[in-house]
């Protein structure tokens, strides 16, 4: 359920996407309907300061992701697009590097992210739904990457996010395919966490992230913290600031609270100090 605090508005610059925070638990909202919630320039520029001020902002301790309406998650990149700014090299360049910066932001976020899927999550709406840290989806859902079918060239730092959750020879099978698949393909591939009927995915993932708000916001960071090193070849690992953060997590607050709670048979109060 839902949070009963009004919600506020965190502004991003454009009415394709929006955000709001209900309590603990932040909404970002791709609103393109009209293009079946199609990533346009103007939205992948506005992402990165509106993950950040979430990401900044002490009384957001989840981030659902989202997609207006029930058509599309996202549908990819907007095609109509492709003609200015994915032809000419310097423009491909320029998309690029706006792609790094983004999949950058996605990766301070230390808070818990989650993908409310439903309908078409397609191309760069699957690449973004992968940058979440669990990934819900309707049974009514469609996933793919139909890159293959329109001559792109398929980004190395995409396929490395594939791969990383399920594996060479299914990335293989879906960049080479470029076909679409249902829910019930995507949870077998490990792509997906959960499917659910369409009517229940809503209480799904705010129920999830409820409950997620009220566990020790320090550890959740940690172990966040934790699983994005882990995924990383040793030699790039920076081991010494998970560390860090679990010692953080000792010196707490919220570890004290942990144990009065415990001792006192009640819910913590965690408070993220």
């Amino acid at each position: 359920m839902t949070s009963p605090t009004p919600a506020r508005r965190h502004e991003s610059g454009t009415d394709k996407l929006l955000a709001e925070v209900a309590g603990p638990v932040a909404t970002v909202t791709f609103n393109n309907p009209a293009r079946r919630n199609a990533l346009s320039a103007e939205m992948r520029d506005a992402l990165p300061p509106l993950l950040a001020a979430l990401n900044a902002d002490d009384d957001v301790r989840v981030v659902v992701v989202t997609g207006a309406g029930d058509a599309a998650f996202a549908s990819g990149a907007d095609i109509s697009e492709f003609g200015a700014q994915r032809t000419d090299p310097a423009d491909r360049a320029a998309y690029d590097r706006g792609q790094a910066a983004l999949t950058r932001a996605w990766a301070a976020v230390d808070k818990p992210v989650i993908a409310m899927i439903r309908g078409f999550c397609l191309g760069g709406g699957l690449v973004t739904a992968l940058q979440a840290d669990i990934r819900i989806a309707s049974d009514d859902s469609q996933f793919g990457i139909p890159a293959a079918r329109l001559g792109l060239g398929y980004g190395f730092s995409g396929v490395t996010a594939l791969m990383s959750l399920i594996g060479p020879a299914r990335t293989a099978e879906i960049l080479f395919s470029a076909r679409r698949f249902p829910a019930a393909e995507a949870l077998r591939m490990g792509l997906v966490n959960q499917v659910v009927p369409a009517g229940d995915l809503r209480p799904a993932v705010f129920g999830l992230a409820e409950a997620i708000s009220r566990n020790a916001p320090l550890t959740i960071a940690a172990a966040k913290a934790a699983i994005r090193e882990a995924a990383l070849p040793a030699e790039m690992r920076d081991v010494a600031r998970v560390e860090a953060m679990v010692e953080a997590c000792f010196r707490s607050a919220d570890y004290l609270e942990g144990q009065r709670a415990f001792a006192d048979k009640r819910p913590p109060a965690f408070t993220g100090h």
